[in-house]
C-alpha cells in the first residue's frame, strides 16, 4: 500500500504536467469556393487530417458512445480507474496485452506520443492523468481527447471522421452513426466497416448496450436504432492541387500572411478559409482558356483574372495548368496599348477637361518629344476623336495626349485606378503605350475601378477566415470601396471604349455593352509581337487575359501569323465573359454625361442609363466651346412621359438657350 502511494507522490513531483502548448498539434485547413464546396486542403508539415471543433458542436449522444466504448466511469473517476490499472498491469505481466486506460490516460498517450508497452510508461501515464484532471475539466479534456483521437482513414478527431466516413459535419451525426465511430477508437485501421464489417456491427452493438446500460439511452430508444449507412474509404489527398488550383492554393496562403495568419496558426488552428472564387466561373476561364490556346504552337502561355468590380472580389483566377510550376498570372508583362485607357483618364482630369470628342492628328509615323512613333498595323487618321483614337488604337494620338498631360500625371492616375505604384517609377511619354510592367490581375483591378465609376475595390480571394472552435480571424463582409477618381472621369474613359469591341470582332454573345481595350506589345524583330492582352469590364466583371511566351519571344498563331490582342487573348476573353454572362441581366453603364468636347454623334436617350445611341434627344452642333452638359433635351424638344423624344426635325438654332446644340425648334417648345 505503501510503495504505490510513495511511487505516485514523486511522480507528482517530478513529471511536469501537460501545457496547452503540448496540447495542440497540427490540424489541416480547408479552403472553399464561394459556394462552399471544397478547393483545396493545407497540409502543415507533419500534419495530420485534423479539424478541431468545440465540445458544443459534438452531440450528447455521440459523447456518451466515445465514454460507452472507451471509459463508462469517465464522469466520476479522478481520471485513472483503479481496478483498470490493476488488470492492465496483470495482464502486461503475464503477456496478455494491455488496456485499462480511460479516457484521461488515452489523451496522456496521445499528447505525450509515448505509446510503448511498459509499466514505466503506464505509471507515468496515470499520474498525468491525475495532474491532467485537477488542471482542466472533464469536458475540456473530452473535448481535447475527441479532437485528438485517430479514427482509421487518415483522419483525426470526430469532426474529420464524420466527414470521412459519413460526409457531415459533427454537429449532424445521429446516435447510430456516433456509435459506429465510438465503436471502431479500439482498432480503427482493422474495424472499419469496409474492412471488417462483422466487427464493426459487433462493437457497434457493444457500444449502444452500454449506452443503456448507463441510462444515456432507453431501451425503447436502442430498439429504434439501425447500422447506419457509410461512405467507401477515399484516398488521402491535400497539399498542392498539381492542377491549375495550386496557384489558387498558393495566392490564398500569401493572402493570409498578409493579413497577418502567420505559419502557426495555419498549422495549428484547423482554418475554414472561404474564397470569392466562383466555381462556375473558374472552369468556364479553364475551359476558355484551353479551347482557345487548343492546337497553338507549344510555346504559347496564357493568364486570366476576373474580378468584381464592386467588391474586388477575384471571380476567376488562371495561372496555367501546371499547379506547382510558374503562375503566368503573376507574370510582370508589359501590356501596350491597353494601357491607353489611363491617359484619356488623366486628360479628362485636366483642367478643362481634353474630352472624348477632342481632335487630333492621327497619322502615322511622327516625330512627337524627339520620339518616332508609329501606328500599329497601318492604322492611320489625319484628324481624330479620342474615342476613335481609342477604338482604332492610335499610338500617334495617345503618346501626344501623354507628352501633353504629363507622363508623371498618367503614372498617377494608373496608379489611383489600381496599378501599383512601385510598378510605375520613373514614367516617359512611352507609359501611353504601355512600357511599364503589369501583372494581369493588376490590369483587371483597374479597370475594375472605371467599372465601378471610379470606386477602387482591393482585390483579394479570401472572404472569411475561421479557426476550428469558431473564432472568426476574418470577415470581408460588404466593404465600401475608395473614390479614386469621379464617377463622371471613370464613366467617359467607359465610353471611350466602348465601340472597341465591335471594332476588334470580339463582342459579346448576347449583344450586351462592355468597355474594353486591346493591347499588343511589338518584338525587337520587325513584323512581330511578344505579348498580347485583351482587358475589358461589364458592371460586373472586369477581366484582364494575357498571351505570351518564357522567353519573351515572338508569338504566333499555328499559322505562323503575329498576334495582336484582339487575337487569342481576345478570344479567350469573349468566350470567358460570354459564357460567366450568360443568362444574367443585362446591365447598363451608368448615364454617360461627356467632360469636355463630346465625341462625334453623340446621341442621349432619357430613357436609357446606358448612354446607348438609341433615341435622338440631343446632339453635338458645329460649335461646342461652351458645352453644357447639364442641359435637358426635353426643355427644348418635345417628349413623351418616358422622356423620349416624340418628334425632332432639324430647324434653326435652339432660340436663346445659348447651350452648345443646335435642337430643333418643332414649334412646341
Amino acid at each position: 500500500m505503501v510503495g504505490p502511494l510513495l511511487a505516485f507522490a514523486i511522480g507528482w513531483l517530478v513529471f511536469d504536467p501537460l501545457a496547452r502548448a503540448d496540447l495542440v498539434a497540427p490540424q489541416i485547413a480547408t479552403v472553399s469556393y464561394a459556394d462552399g464546396s471544397e478547393l483545396a486542403k493545407i497540409l502543415p508539415q507533419g500534419y495530420e487530417n485534423r479539424q478541431n471543433v468545440s465540445l458544443s458542436q459534438i452531440p450528447k449522444s455521440v459523447q456518451y458512445a466515445v465514454m460507452s466504448a472507451e471509459d463508462r466511469s469517465y464522469l466520476s473517476n479522478p481520471g485513472f480507474d483503479v481496478l483498470g490499472i490493476a488488470r492492465a498491469v496483470w495482464n502486461q505481466l503475464t503477456g496478455t496485452g494491455g488496456g485499462g486506460s480511460t479516457i484521461t490516460q488515452q489523451y496522456v498517450k496521445i499528447t505525450t506520443r509515448q505509446d510503448q508497452i511498459s509499466l514505466f510508461r503506464k505509471y507515468k501515464e496515470l499520474v498525468l492523468a491525475a495532474k491532467i484532471s485537477k488542471d482542466f475539466s472533464k469536458d475540456q479534456i473530452l473535448e481535447n481527447y475527441l479532437n485528438t483521437i485517430y479514427l482509421g482513414r487518415g483522419v483525426y478527431g470526430i469532426q474529420a471522421a464524420a466527414q470521412a466516413y459519413f460526409g457531415v459535419n459533427s454537429d449532424k451525426l445521429t446516435p447510430s452513426q456516433g456509435a459506429l465511430l465510438a465503436g471502431i477508437i479500439q482498432s480503427p485501421s482493422r474495424w472499419d466497416p469496409a474492412k471488417n464489417p462483422a466487427m464493426a456491427v459487433e462493437r457497434w452493438n457493444f457500444v449502444l448496450d452500454g449506452m443503456v446500460a448507463q441510462k444515456w439511452m432507453t431501451p425503447t430508444e436502442r430498439a429504434t436504432m439501425r447500422f447506419p449507412s457509410w461512405l467507401p474509404p477515399k484516398p488521402v489527398v491535400g497539399g498542392i492541387p498539381a492542377d491549375s488550383r495550386g496557384h489558387l492554393y498558393t495566392q490564398i496562403k500569401a493572402e493570409l500572411e498578409s493579413r497577418g495568419i502567420n505559419e502557426q496558426e495555419l498549422n495549428q488552428a484547423g482554418l475554414k478559409i472561404t474564397t470569392t472564387i466562383d466555381p462556375t466561373m473558374q472552369k468556364l476561364a479553364i475551359d476558355a482558356a484551353n479551347r482557345v490556346m487548343k492546337g497553338q504552337p507549344s510555346n504559347l502561355r496564357t493568364a486570366l483574372v476576373a474580378i468584381d468590380p464592386r467588391t474586388g472580389g477575384i471571380l476567376a483566377y488562371y495561372g496555367g495548368d501546371n499547379g506547382v510550376g510558374l503562375d503566368y498570372a503573376q507574370v510582370l508583362k508589359q501590356p501596350g496599348s491597353a494601357f491607353k485607357p489611363f491617359v484619356m483618364a488623366a486628360a479628362l482630369e485636366q483642367s478643362p477637361p481634353i474630352g472624348l470628342g477632342e481632335k487630333f492628328d492621327g497619322s502615322s509615323p511622327q516625330k512627337i518629344a524627339g520620339q518616332t512613333i508609329n501606328n500599329s498595323e497601318g492604322v492611320s487618321c489625319e484628324n481624330c476623336s479620342l474615342k476613335k483614337a481609342m477604338t482604332d488604337s492610335i499610338n500617334t494620338v495617345f503618346y501626344k495626349l501623354a507628352v501633353d498631360v504629363g507622363p508623371a500625371r498618367v503614372a498617377q492616375v494608373a496608379s489611383q485606378a489600381g496599378i501599383p505604384e512601385d510598378l510605375l517609377s520613373n514614367p516617359t511619354a512611352g507609359i501611353a503605350l504601355g512600357d511599364k510592367e503589369v501583372h494581369p490581375g493588376d490590369m483587371a483591378s483597374a479597370f475594375a475601378t472605371f467599372a465601378a465609376d471610379g470606386e477602387y475595390h482591393k482585390p483579394h480571394m479570401i472572404t472569411k477566415v475561421e479557426t476550428s472552435d469558431g473564432n472568426v480571424l476574418i470577415d470581408e463582409g460588404v466593404s465600401p470601396g475608395d473614390s479614386r477618381m469621379t464617377a463622371q472621369v471613370a464613366r467617359n474613359v467607359s465610353e471611350s471604349m466602348i465601340d472597341v469591341a465591335r471594332s476588334s470582332r470580339i463582342t459579346l454573345s448576347d449583344g450586351r455593352a462592355v468597355a474594353v481595350k486591346t493591347g499588343t506589345v511589338q518584338s525587337r524583330i520587325e513584323g512581330q509581337n511578344n505579348d498580347a492582352w485583351t482587358v475589358g469590364y461589364t458592371p460586373s466583371i472586369s477581366t484582364a487575359v494575357w498571351v505570351g511566351t518564357d522567353d519573351n519571344s515572338p508569338i504566333k498563331t499555328s499559322t505562323g501569323s503575329p498576334i495582336y490582342g484582339r487575337m487569342l487573348p481576345g478570344s479567350i476573353w469573349q468566350q470567358f465573359m460570354s459564357s460567366a454572362l450568360r443568362g444574367k441581366p443585362k446591365e447598363s453603364f451608368s448615364k454617360f454625361v461627356p467632360l469636355g468636347h463630346p465625341p462625334d454623334n453623340y446621341y442621349v436617350s432619357a430613357s436609357d442609363e446606358s448612354g446607348s445611341y438609341s433615341g435622338s434627344k440631343r446632339r453635338r452642333s458645329r460649335r461646342d466651346d461652351d458645352f453644357d452638359s447639364s442641359v435637358d433635351p426635353c426643355d427644348y424638344l418635345r417628349c413623351d412621359d418616358n422622356g423620349n423624344v416624340v418628334r425632332s426635325r432639324r430647324g434653326r438654332s435652339g432660340g436663346d438657350n445659348n447651350d452648345s446644340y443646335g435642337y430643333g425648334n418643332n414649334g412646341d417648345n
